[in-house]
């Protein structure tokens, strides 16, 4: 196992948010980043009285909750999209809002029961290492901190990012749901920050101006994780949890 799976291992914990008292958490870690941080735009803290940022894509959605081993905090959160069954015709926030080219992925024709959104993808301030220049990347674990330069690949194959983690979340949401398609609206540059994993999605449709310049990006989950153990087998371990998180028809996944 690599150095990146055992910090995974280490120090965090990958936690569904299948109750109403974490779920309660979720909100309001997304109040805390979008609201009170105003890490993006857009977001206002009156609508949110209750301190709990929600909206009306929660109720068909599956969420996960990142736990900081070491203090055992919750510090970060991400969601699934799942399609609504009530309301079939229900669009994503991508279709919505990312003004997609069908030349590039004709999101209608993708299997709607197979198919997911990754929405409110957040980190809490201090452990949140995708604010100002991606190239220069500041990571605290159990109280160490080290500078990572982007273009030392080296030092950068055993760092492990958050965001590689909440995918890891993402993944095991994926596989309860069979999910075999991902969609998103994201900024480039994490998009091209994932893309050292071998986790990049691919433009379909340019950037836009939703919450800041966002993107929308499509993947299928077969080929990303194909690259993935080709490109970066240590982040393969984190996302897959050493392949026991994985879609079956996979073969490359059942010989890791």
């Amino acid at each position: 196992m690599s150095d990146l799976y055992q910090n995974f291992q280490k120090f965090f914990e990958l936690v569904v948010a299948d109750t109403a008292e974490l779920l309660e958490h979720v909100y309001r870690i997304r109040y805390q980043v979008l609201c009170v941080e105003q890490r993006l735009p857009g977001f206002d803290p009156m609508l949110c009285p209750d301190q709990k940022e929600m909206d009306s894509y929660d109720s068909h959605s599956s969420h996960i909750l990142l736990r900081y081993r070491p203090s055992k905090a919750y510090i970060g959160t991400v969601r699934l999209i799942l399609p609504d069954s009530s309301r079939p015709e229900k669009l994503l926030p991508v279709q919505l809002y990312g003004q997609l080219d069908p030349t590039l992925c004709d999101v209608k024709a993708l299997p709607r029961q197979h198919t997911a959104e990754i929405s409110r993808f957040l980190v809490v301030s201090q452990f949140d290492r995708r604010r100002g220049d991606r190239r220069k990347q500041n990571e605290e674990i159990d109280g160490e901190k080290r500078e990572v330069q982007d273009r030392r690949s080296s030092d950068r194959r055993s760092s492990l990012s958050i965001g590689l983690v909440l995918m890891a979340g993402v993944m095991r949401m994926s596989v309860k749901y069979d999910i075999r398609h991902w969609l998103s609206v994201a900024d480039p540059a994490l998009n091209k920050l994932m893309g050292f994993y071998g986790l990049n999605f691919n433009p379909i449709g340019p950037p836009v101006d939703y919450h800041g310049i966002r993107r929308p990006y499509y993947v299928k989950v077969e080929d990303a994780l194909e690259r993935m153990y080709e490109v970066h087998r240590g982040a393969w371990e984190v996302v897959t949890d050493n392949g026991e998180y994985n879609l079956n028809h996979y073969s490359l996944m059942e010989h890791p």
